[in-house]
Order: structure tokens, then sequence, then C-alpha cells
């Protein structure tokens, strides 16, 4: 793989700046932030109020732990623009989430944070080795969702040449990769292995192909799958994260000369980690859930919102900004079985190390009696689909999960492309569990 390594004179200088000179610039744009919610979003007003705190009461950066957290439900029931900061007007652009697991989460831009938000994914995909001029290969889905745009915005901003592609269509990605030679890509960890699935389908070695990084995001992924997908393109993969709510993509990325952790854009955002539990902020170090504040944001600020992302906060390498270590996954997603907490990027670690199966796999949960069970779907590589073969791969997996993370599983192997690919993020858990 090429060294991308950016050069120092091209990083914004705050990426480098001193701590204290961060530390100056988040407690200014926090107390402004503050009082622009309390002022401008009833929501804000009434959960500070009811807590007792007035955005006056911040004087340094830990008062922030005095002010209310907002959740997911705060969105919700506030649909559709309650949340908003600015008259309706004033709003450039509108993402909203799906809505397939309850009301719609609606978050808005004004010019002014689609500028920044330009800046921030124009410094993720400079940290990941991009230059400009260089052509991009955007894989993430258009439309409502953040990740296609936002890229593009950020692609925009850093004077890349961007092939608009989205997500789908796999035959075609391939063509394009083939015939455009673009130097990166950014699409979901999960899709990256269905387009691998593709060139072998079309007979095509992926190591000839232009690529030279890929940008990942949008699902927790591991390391192992990480070394995957650069032996298999001889590319580097980095890790990118953001979430609607806080932005969108370009809330932190990692820096390719490093891959040791996601730097933060502390300048716009500022986190926190805290127990999941009981709510208590953590020291750097510690493993917890993520939160966030945003420090610029005009339309939508958001004010200590719990991402339930687990992860744990490290100090600046390549940057100075602090690093986020790799979401291993998330304390509203996690699978507790028969009383053990499990998270799919456990089950995706123990794969990736058993010869003979895909990096394919869905985590089927089931109370046939009074007992809760878990069944991995998976499926063989490539010239490992004996009968033989198979049974021995699902009895590795099997004894690998029940080592490490503590659970009996059943684990079936289907062959080849048996297990249904993603478009774009990957569907890991299938609960059919009675609901009662």
């Amino acid at each position: 793989m090429k060294d991308l390594t950016p050069r120092r004179e091209d990083l914004n200088p705050i990426e480098i700046a001193s701590r204290d000179e961060i530390a100056s610039v988040q407690l200014d744009r926090l107390k402004w932030s503050l009082s622009h919610a309390y002022e401008n979003v009833p929501h804000y007003k009434a959960a500070f109020d009811a807590a007792g705190v007035h955005p006056d009461d911040l004087t340094a950066l830990e008062d922030l732990a005095k002010f209310p957290f907002t959740v997911k439900q705060d969105l919700r029931d506030n649909y559709p623009f309650g949340m908003f900061a600015v008259p309706r007007e004033q709003v450039a652009r509108i993402h909203a989430s799906s809505g397939t697991t309850g009301q719609p989460t609606v978050v808005g831009y004004t010019a002014k944070d689609l500028e920044v938000w330009g800046e921030v994914v124009a410094r993720s995909l400079r940290a990941s080795g991009l230059t400009p001029g260089d052509l991009l290969h955007n894989a993430y889905g258009y439309g409502l969702f953040t990740g296609g745009l936002g890229i593009h915005l950020g692609a925009d901003a850093l004077g890349l040449t961007t092939v608009p592609i989205s997500g789908g269509m796999t035959q075609r990605q391939v063509r394009l990769i083939e015939d455009f030679k673009p130097k990166g890509i950014t699409v979901t960890p999960s899709y990256a292995l269905s387009i691998l699935d593709e060139y072998a389908a079309q007979g095509l070695d992926p190591r000839e192909s232009s690529l030279e990084v890929g940008i990942f995001g949008a699902e927790p992924w591991t390391n192992a799958m990480r070394e995957e997908i650069e032996q298999a393109f001889d590319m580097h993969a980095v890790d990118i994260y953001g979430l609607s709510e806080v932005m969108g993509p370009g809330v932190a990325n990692e820096c390719v000369e490093t891959k040791d952790g996601l730097h933060i854009w502390e300048d716009h955002f500022y986190p926190e980690i805290i127990d999941p539990a009981t709510g208590e902020v953590l020291p750097d170090g510690e493993k917890g859930e993520l939160v966030f504040t945003s420090l610029s944001k005009e339309a939508f600020p958001i004010i200590r919102y719990r991402t339930r992302d687990l992860t744990r906060l490290l100090p600046g390498t390549a940057r100075s900004m602090r690093r986020m270590e790799k979401v291993t996954g998330r304390s509203d997603d996690m699978i507790i079985l028969r009383g053990v907490n499990v998270f799919p990027t456990q089950i995706e670690e123990q794969l990736m190390a058993v010869k003979g199966l895909a990096p394919h796999f869905q985590i089927e949960l089931t109370r046939p009696d009074r007992m809760d069970q878990m069944r991995i779907l998976t499926e063989a590589a490539e010239g490992h689909a004996s009968d033989d073969a198979r049974a021995q791969a699902a009895a590795d997996l099997a004894h690998r999960v029940k080592a490490t993370v503590g659970i009996s599983i059943k684990v079936d192997v289907a062959d080849p492309g048996g297990v249904e690919r993603s478009q774009g993020k990957a569907v890991r858990i299938l609960d059919k569990r009675p609901k009662d």
C-alpha cells in the first residue's frame, strides 16, 4: 500500500493546535451553543429549567455535566421541526431517519451549517489520504440518509472529483471502479464485502484496481474486517464516524498514517463518555457511552446527545484532537442472551478467525421454549463448501464463541452466496423471539 500521509502544511491549524488552544475555542463555542439552544428551542428551555440550570452556569468545560441529556425520543416527540433553533425559512436542507423503528428523527442545516459540515468532512477525507483532484467513488446512499450527500459536501470542499453512484447495483459499482479508476471509495464495510464478492464473480482481481483507500462507516466493524478488506484490495481502510443527530459523517475520522482510533473534530463537537446506567461522566480512557454536544450548529443545536455508541476517549496522536476508539457496539442493540451481554462485533471477530468461512453473517434470535437461543447464519468461503469443511467451520466458530463470549450457539454454514447481501447498512440481527 502506498504512503498517503497528508502534508502537515495542508492541515487546518486547529487540527494540530495545543490542547489549551482547543479548550479555549470549545469553551467559547459551548457557551454560545447552550445559549442558542436555550433561547430558541422550547424543549431545551424546559429541560434546562427543570434541571435547575442556565447557560450562564457554564464557566468551565466540566460544567457541561450539570446539563440534562438529549435522547432520540426527545427528537421524535418534537417531530418534525420542534428542535429547530432558527425559522424554517432559514433552513437550507433537511435530513431524516427512515422511521422504521418509530417516528422519524428530523434534522436541519442552515447554509453556514452546510459549510461547516463540508469543512469537517473535507478534513476527514484529507486525513484518509485524499488530496484535491483525486477521484472518489461515493457508494453511500443519497437521499434523506446523511451519508451520501454529507460525503459529497466534503468532497466538493476538498476539491475532489466525485462519482455519486450511491448504493446498490453492485455489478455497475465494479464496472465504474474499473473504468473510472478512483483513488478512494466511501462505503459501508458490509457493502464493501459485497463489492468484493462481485469482483470474484467477474473474475477480476481487486488488488489490481486503482483504489488506494477505503473510508468506511455507518456501522460497527472490527480490525479483523479491516485486515480482510486491506488485503483483498491492497488499499488502506480507515474508519469515519458520524450520525445525523450530531451532523452526519465527518464528526470523527481515522488518520491514514496511524489508524489508531478516530480523531474527533473537537472544535465543532464536544465529546463525553458516560456510564450508560448512571449517566456519570467517566474519565478519558474508560469505556462507556459516547455523548456529543454541538459547538457551532445553528439550525439544530444538540446538547449532550446520548449516541448509544460504546467507545472510550484517548489522547491525540497524529492530530492534537482526542481520539475515540473504534465503536464496539451500541448500548441499545446489545443482545442479552441468558444473562450474557453480546455484541455483533464480538461474533464477527470470531468468525473472521475461522478458516473456511466468508465474512458474511446474520444473528438469529429465537425462543423455542423458555430459553433464548442464538443461531449464526453464515456461509462457506469459496473452495471450502464440502459437507466436512462446513461442519468443521461451524464447530470451530461455535467453540470460539463459547470460549471468548461465554455462550453456546448454533451455527449454520450455507453455500457460498447463501447469506443475504447488504445494499448499504448490514442487517445483523434477526430477532424472532416472541414480543410478549
